[in-house]
């Protein structure tokens, strides 16, 4: 299967709507120049560019790999916007926001997915459990799912708490090859019977050709605040080199998710 690099438009942000929640990070909806309205997620905000990043690594795998994910956009933020906005809060934002951020499209009249109404089917289920134990996800949990329901449909949202060995970034071999023990928590966790058949699947699918090219779009504006871990290229061989090495020993975390889910059954 040849390997085919993410292609993300550019939008400049024109118009700051609302925050979406309360919260560190105040994601908020905004639209652009294309006349689209976006969920912007803030380089100034939370975990800043570690968490953009994990976004948008996170999002482009799920969409590789099938999942329905809206639209990710690299969305600039101008030094003049904001400058009317009279939240403090929300004005020191924007101020450390200026430059390239990251926008996922607005699903207008998504509703959050309640495991209580919507029965996700098993093979569905174990394609999402699957990927956040690569992804190392431990945001898609009964409390926050971080996913919608659009159009009779399961959408895929919020992949900034992924990969968080870049939190640390120390020993990130080691960390590629740890199970991922908070799958006990997951969502989905009690649907996912048939995860052996999607780790065939997707190792076929997720290539090391095509997670560097996922990988390849970080931009450098983004990595180059990163400095301390090395150069931009270095940088994006460690995220490509973790995920690589976590593929090629799945079977750590997938051993971990199949404990973990008969205990729940």
């Amino acid at each position: 299967m040849m390997s085919k690099q993410p292609e993300l438009r550019t939008v400049n942000v024109t118009r700051y709507v609302t925050p979406l929640r309360e919260g560190g990070s105040l994601p908020a909806i905004a639209e652009a120049d294309d006349g689209f309205l976006y969920v912007l997620k803030f380089r100034g905000a939370g975990q800043g560019i570690k968490a953009l990043i994990a976004e948008l690594i996170g999002g482009e795998i799920a969409r590789t790999l099938g999942m329905k994910i809206p639209e990710i956009v690299f969305a600039n933020l101008d030094t003049a916007f904001g400058r009317t906005e009279p939240d403090e809060e929300i004005q020191d934002l924007l101020k450390a926001s200026v430059g390239l951020n990251l926008a996922l499209h607005y699903l207008s009249g998504a509703i959050t997915y309640d495991p209580t109404v919507a029965v996700i089917d098993p093979l569905t289920a174990s394609r999402i459990v699957w990927m956040d134990c690569l992804l190392t996800n431990v945001d898609r949990t009964p409390r926050n799912t971080n996913m919608l329901m659009w159009h009779k449909e399961l959408w895929l949202i919020d992949h900034g708490a992924c990969l968080y060995f870049h939190h640390s970034w120390d020993n990130w071999e080691e960390q590629a090859k740890r199970p991922f023990v908070q799958v006990k928590d997951h969502v989905l966790l009690p649907q996912a019977s048939e995860l052996g058949k999607v780790d065939a699947a997707f190792r076929e699918i997720l290539t090391s050709e095509q997670i560097r090219a996922i990988v390849s779009v970080v931009p450098d504006e983004w990595l180059l605040t990163l400095s301390h871990h090395g150069t931009p290229d270095e940088i994006r061989e460690v995220y490509a080199g973790f995920l690589i090495t976590r593929i090629a020993n799945s079977g750590t975390f997938l051993n971990e998710a199949q404990n973990a889910r008969k205990t729940l059954i």
